[in-house]
């Protein structure tokens, strides 16, 4: 019987090792899977490549990893932003590095990760800081940056509601970048607002198939 529901956060978790690359899902504050993060700072792996649209803010979630001095590395789009003090005083400090990446091309690449295709092209970042060390090609006249797929270890994630096979359904703008990401990663583990009984997802609802997905935990569940 496939049962991808995990007894614990903690549990769920628990194999994350030093050095892994984790995919960390959310945008703005919406779907962010708050209780894995509080759970892989207890778990307490350290020199993590993160990946995220930004670096966190406050005083919880990958803020707080990033604080920490558990995150070796971040790949982002936004790494200056309001309440984002945490990774400025450790990447001032020299205890973080950083790949900085347009929004659209961080969202391509994990999406290319996910779908099997190694590389592409973009013009995004052309003439910029951010076209340094990258291959430049031109396609009917236009110049193109090379952008390597990111594809993670693991992938914390956010859905409102699953069933035991890992079919995930989001709520609202917590469709952002939770579903790439799912697809992007070894092992992907979400963490749901509700688990129902098969057959009571709507299938037109489901936006992350069971596929790409390992383990549920439930929120709220120790």
């Amino acid at each position: 019987m496939i049962n991808k529901i995990v007894a614990s956060v903690d549990e769920a978790v628990a194999d994350i090792f030093d050095g892994a690359t984790v995919l960390f899902g959310g945008f703005g504050g919406a779907g962010e899977p708050q209780e894995l993060f509080a759970a892989l700072l207890r778990q307490g792996a350290k020199n993590l490549v993160g990946v995220s649209n930004s670096i966190g803010k406050g005083d919880k979630g990958l803020a707080v990893l990033i604080g920490e001095g558990r995150i070796g590395k971040m790949i982002c789009s936004f790494p200056l932003i309001k309440g984002g003090e945490a990774f400025q005083q450790q990447y001032r400090a020299g205890r973080i590095a950083l790949e900085t990446t347009p929004q659209g091309t961080l969202a391509e690449r994990i999406r290319a990760g996910g779908s099997g295709i190694a590389a592409f092209y973009t013009p995004t970042g052309v003439g910029t800081e951010m076209a340094e060390g990258k291959e430049l090609r031109e396609f009917d006249g236009v110049p193109c940056l090379l952008e390597k797929a990111i594809k993670g270890d693991f992938a914390l994630i956010r859905a409102r509601c699953a069933d035991r096979w890992g079919n995930l359904v989001y709520a609202k703008t917590g469709r952002n970048f939770n579903p790439i990401m799912a697809m992007a990663a070894k092992v992907t583990i979400a963490e749901v607002d509700e688990i129902v009984e098969l057959g009571e997802l709507d299938p037109e609802t489901i936006v992350t198939p069971g596929i790409f997905v390992q383990r549920v935990i439930k929120r709220g569940r120790a």
